[in-house]
C-alpha cells in the first residue's frame, strides 16, 4: 500500500514537472530591467515629453504611448509563438465599428509560448508600467490575438471601459510598409475632447510592442488592410486599474428640423412614378409596410427625372463638405446652394406637403393632418349619427364653411410633422457609427433614403445601411444601395443604424471602370 501510494505521488511529481517544462520563459527585452531607463520614462510620462533609449521611445503627441521594438528577445520564442497563434481558431467579428478575425480569450492557453508571454506580459511587464505610471495595476489578465487581412478595420475610438487603464500590442507581422495599411493612427482632440485628425501613424514592424495610456483623449483606429497577401497577426489587450477621471461626454447640437414646404400634388405629378399615386397600390404598400416596418419601392421616380438627377450629381460643380467627428461619421454632404435646378427639386419634393402626405398614405403615420388615425375610425361611426342628428335639427347649414377652420384648429391639437435631411456622398473610406449620443437621444422615427448612381455597386464593398436593436449585436434589417429604390424604414426608440465602412475593394476595379462611389437624399420624418 505504501509503496503504491509513494508511486502515485511519483507521477503526480512527474505531471507537475512536464506541466512546468511545457511553459517557456519569454525573456523580454534588456530596456525593461534598466533601473534607470525605467526612471527616465516615469519621468518622461509624467512631464508629456519624449524619451529614447535603444529600442526604446516614448513619445507624448497627441497622448503618452511607448514603443519597443524587440521586445522580446529570443527571436526562436518570438517564432514559435507566432506558430502557436495561428493555429487557434479565430472569429470573424464585424460591427459598425470593425471588421477583422479574432481569437478566443487567451487567458487560460496552455501552448508554452502563449502561457510563457502571458505570464512575462501580466508579472513583470505589468510591474514595470504600474512603477512607470506610478499607479497599482490589477493582475487582471486581458488578452486576445487579432488577424487583419485585406479590408480588415477598426475606426476611431477611444479604447474607454471601466477598468482598463493601459492597452498594449504586439505586433508578429512580416515586413511591412505603411501602403499596406494597417497602420495605428493616433487622433488630436479637440476642446471638447473630440477626435479631430490623424497626428501620427504608426507602422506595424516584427516583435514590436506599442502601448498607451486610456483616456478621453486616446483616439486611434487600425487603418484599413490594403495588402491583399499579407496578415498583420498581433496579440493585444488590457492592464487593469483605476481608470482615469473622465470629463462630461460632449453632446452634439441637435440638428434642425423644419416643417413641410407648402407645395400640391402638381410636385409629386411631375416627379413620381404614377403607379405609386394609384390609391388601390399605396393601400396595399400600407399594408405590407405595417406587417414588416419596412418597404423598398423600386423605379420610384420617374426614369426621366431619375437619369436627370444622376447625370447632374455626375457632371456639376456641386461643393461637398465632410462630416465629421470621426469617432461618429465620415462622409460628404451637399452644399444647398451648390445644386443643380433639377437636384435642388427633388430635395424641394421631399420636403414638400404632398409627399408628407403621400409617405402618410405609404405608412399609415401621421405626417400630414389629413391622414386618419385609430380614433378617427374608432370614432367614425359615431361622428357619422351626431351629423345625422344635427342634419335633422338644421344645425348643419353651413358646416362645409365651417369644416376647414375645424380641420385646421384639430391640425394645431396634433404635432406638427417635421424633417431633416441632406444630399450625401459615399466613397471609400466613408462610414457611420453607433454612438452614446444617438442612443440618449433616439426617438420613433421614419427614415428615407433614395440612392442614385450605385447601379453596380456590390454589398462586399459596404455602404449598406444596418438596422441593430440598441445594446445588442442583433442585426434587424439591413437595406442595401440601389438606384431608384425608395427606402422606407420605421424605428422605434431601441434601434439604432449605422452605415458599413466602404472599403478598399469598391476604389480597386479596372482600369477605366467608373469611379466607385455613390449619391442619396437621406431624409427622416417625424410625427
Amino acid at each position: 500500500m505504501s509503496s503504491k501510494r509513494q508511486q502515485e505521488d511519483s507521477d503526480s511529481t512527474d505531471k507537475k514537472k512536464r506541466r512546468k517544462k511545457r511553459e517557456e520563459i519569454a525573456e523580454l527585452s534588456s530596456v525593461v530591467d534598466d533601473e534607470e531607463v525605467k526612471r527616465a520614462v516615469k519621468e518622461a510620462w509624467s512631464q508629456r515629453t519624449q524619451y529614447s533609449h535603444g529600442d526604446l521611445e516614448l513619445d507624448c503627441h497627441p497622448f503618452p504611448h511607448c514603443v519597443i521594438q524587440n521586445f522580446i528577445s529570443s527571436e526562436s520564442f518570438i517564432e514559435n509563438l507566432q506558430r502557436e497563434l495561428l493555429d487557434l481558431n479565430f472569429h470573424e467579428k464585424s460591427n459598425d465599428l470593425y471588421k477583422f478575425k479574432q481569437s478566443d480569450d487567451l487567458g487560460k492557453r496552455t501552448e508554452p509560448h502563449i502561457s510563457g508571454f502571458r505570464a512575462a506580459l501580466f508579472g513583470r511587464f505589468r510591474s514595470w508600467i504600474g512603477e512607470v505610471l506610478g499607479v497599482e495595476l490589477e493582475p487582471t489578465v486581458d488578452i486576445s490575438c487579432a488577424r487583419y487581412q485585406y479590408t480588415d478595420i477598426l475606426l476611431c475610438h477611444d479604447d474607454e471601459l471601466e477598468g482598463r487603464r493601459v492597452a498594449f500590442i504586439l505586433y508578429l507581422v512580416p515586413p511591412w510598409q505603411s501602403s499596406d495599411g494597417g497602420t495605428l493612427d493616433l487622433f488630436s482632440t479637440d476642446s471638447n475632447f473630440q477626435p479631430q485628425s490623424i497626428v501620427k501613424s504608426l507602422v506595424p514592424s516584427w516583435n514590436t510592442l506599442v502601448l498607451f495610456e486610456v483616456s478621453p483623449v486616446s483616439f486611434h483606429q487600425v487603418s484599413e488592410i490594403l495588402s491583399e497577401d499579407k496578415c498583420r497577426l498581433s496579440l493585444s489587450g488590457w492592464f487593469h486599474g483605476p481608470s482615469l477621471e473622465r470629463p462630461p461626454r460632449h453632446i452634439e447640437p441637435p440638428i434642425a428640423r423644419s416643417p413641410h414646404l407648402a407645395r400640391d400634388e402638381t410636385l409629386l405629378l411631375e416627379w413620381v412614378n404614377p403607379v405609386y399615386m394609384d390609391i388601390s397600390y399605396q393601400e396595399q404598400i400600407q399594408e405590407e409596410f405595417e406587417d414588416s416596418s419596412e418597404i423598398q419601392l423600386k423605379d420610384f421616380l420617374k426614369e426621366e427625372k431619375f437619369m436627370e438627377v444622376s447625370e447632374a450629381l455626375r457632371l456639376s460643380q456641386v461643393q461637398w463638405t465632410r462630416r465629421g467627428l470621426p469617432n461618429k461619421r465620415c462622409y460628404e454632404v451637399a452644399s444647398l446652394d451648390t445644386l443643380p435646378p433639377c437636384v435642388s427639386a427633388c430635395l424641394e419634393l421631399l420636403r414638400s406637403e404632398a409627399f408628407f402626405l403621400l409617405l402618410s398614405n405609404f405608412t399609415g403615420l401621421r405626417l400630414h393632418y389629413l391622414c386618419p388615425n385609430d380614433e378617427d375610425d374608432e370614432n367614425e361611426g359615431d361622428k357619422e349619427k351626431e351629423e345625422q342628428e344635427d342634419t335633422r335639427d338644421g344645425e348643419a347649414t353651413g358646416s362645409l364653411i365651417d369644416l376647414p377652420s375645424a380641420d385646421k384648429s384639430r391640425e394645431k391639437e396634433l404635432s406638427t410633422p417635421e424633417c431633416y435631411g441632406e444630399l450625401r456622398r459615399w466613397s471609400h473610406g466613408d462610414y457611420t457609427l453607433l454612438h452614446d449620443g444617438e442612443a440618449a437621444r433616439a426617438e420613433y422615427a421614419l427614415d428615407l433614403m433614395l440612392p442614385f448612381g450605385c447601379s453596380d455597386w456590390q454589398s462586399e464593398f459596404g455602404g449598406f445601411t444596418s438596422y441593430v436593436a440598441n445594446e445588442e449585436d442583433e442585426e434587424l434589417l439591413t437595406v442595401y444601395p440601389e438606384d431608384n429604390s425608395l427606402a422606407l424604414v420605421y424605428r422605434d426608440k431601441e434601434t439604432l443604424k449605422f452605415v458599413k465602412h466602404i472599403n478598399h475593394k469598391s476604389s480597386s476595379q479596372p482600369a477605366g471602370s467608373p469611379c466607385r462611389g455613390f449619391y442619396d437624399f437621406s431624409f427622416v420624418y417625424y410625427e
